[in-house]
Formats: structure tokens, sequence, C-alpha cells
């Protein structure tokens, strides 16, 4: 079975403009993105979503230069650039990832992927971001079959089902097995995505910190606990409602 990590990306962005490619200590952050996603032992391979738009030439700039395989799609119909995406590239498991989460950690991804596996053939889809979520936000991943994608493609119509990829699939729960990665304690009070000026801050401060980027989630909780103070910087970002 292949499987295919998609990171959708793009220069456009209401809270944070051309976020994709903003410098976290020395690298886009697209960069950070993909490097971690690539660490993942259980993918085959990592794939940049991005779209037809002129202002994300510069992303596909970016792939080519470093390598990495790119498709360009519909800027509003994200679910069809998922789709299309997967079917130029084979996939027969489908890995969801955002371009905004650039401390994904590869073990929570190699986490997701596995218990997906475990669950079959009783899963069609799996997430970490259900309540509880093991996980604070911006360790944010989804796996599904890429069956259960084409069917989502083929039957959803709502401007949103098209725009939010996943929402389809987890909302027809009658269509479609879905399941959650399980969690003794909810870590959605955690932010660590980067959709604002004081996201990216915090960000910046962990990259300082470490120096490097093999650092883990749990070791970004360590240091949080140290400097509680650095977790004030973003506490008062609203995560933006689908």
């Amino acid at each position: 079975m292949k499987t295919v990590a998609i990171i959708q990306a793009r220069m456009g962005s209401s809270r944070l403009p051309g976020k994709a490619l903003l410098d976290l200590g020395g690298e886009p952050m697209l960069a950070r993105v993909v490097e971690r996603c690539c660490r993942a032992n259980l993918v085959d391979r990592v794939v940049v979503a991005t779209t037809v738009e002129s202002a994300d030439d510069k992303i596909c700039s970016l792939c080519e230069t470093r390598g990495w395989p790119y498709f360009r799609g519909s800027q509003d119909d994200v679910l069809d650039r998922y789709y299309q995406t997967a079917v130029l590239h084979r996939a027969n498991l489908v890995v969801r990832i955002t371009s905004d989460c650039p401390l994904i950690d590869p073990a929570v991804i190699d986490g997701t992927i596995d218990a997906f596996n475990r669950l079959q053939p009783n899963c069609d889809y799996i997430s970490n971001t259900e309540p509880p979520r093991p996980f604070p936000r911006g360790q944010d991943v989804e796996a599904m079959h890429f069956d259960a994608l084409k069917r989502a493609w083929q039957e959803a119509r709502e401007a949103a089902f098209r725009e939010h990829v996943t929402l389809y699939i987890y909302r027809h729960p009658e269509k479609f097995r879905v399941a959650p990665v399980l969690a003794d304690r909810d870590y959605s009070d955690r932010r660590w995505t980067v959709d604002t000026p004081e996201d990216r801050a915090l960000v910046l401060k962990l990259f300082e910190h470490f120096g490097h980027d093999r650092f883990g989630w749990r070791e970004i909780l360590a240091v949080l606990e140290k400097h509680p103070e650095w977790v004030e910087i973003n506490r008062h970002i609203q995560q933006k409602a689908v």
C-alpha cells in the first residue's frame, strides 16, 4: 500500500499573508513542514498541493529548487486538488497535512498511520483532531483510504465540503467508517500552528531555543513548562471555525 502525505499550501492567507514562505529560523515554513513529513517512517512520498494562481508560482519555485514533487490545482476546490494529487501519485492511503504546521512531529504522523492500519479493514478515515485531542493544534494529522477520498470527491457538492477536504467524510459517519486517535488528555488548549504574527513569534522562539529542527512535540511541552510566558504570546488567538 502506497502512503502519500499531501501538504496543502498557498500564499493567500487573511491573517498572515504569504505565511507558507515566511522565514522560521532560517528556512521557509513550508520547508519545515516538508522536511518533517519526509522523516515519517510510514510515509512513502510527500507532495505539495498548491494552486494555479500566479501568487503560488513562488511555492512551485521552492519545490523545484528543493526537488519536491508538487501539484497545482484549484484554489477553492481543495478537495479536487487533493483527489487529483492522489490520483497522479497513485496513493492508496492519503495523509493530509497543512502547511501551517511547522512543528509537526514525524512520530505523530507515524502514530496516526499506525492507528489507521491497526483498525483495518474497519476504518476509512482517522484523525487526531477530535476531542479529546491527544496533541496540540499544529500536530494535526488525518489519514484516509483513497476510495474514501474519491467518494467524497464524487458526492460532495456544497462549497464548504469542497473547500475543507475531509469535512464531507467526518460529517457523514453513515457513509464512512470514521475513527479518532484516542487520548487520555486533551491538549487542544496548546496552539502551535501558524496563522497569525503571534503564532509565528512563538514558533520562532522554539526554533531559536533548540537551534535545530529535530525536536519532537514532547520536547516542546517540556520547554514551554519551563517558559510559561511563551505560551501567553498566542494564547488569545482563536482558531478559525470550519
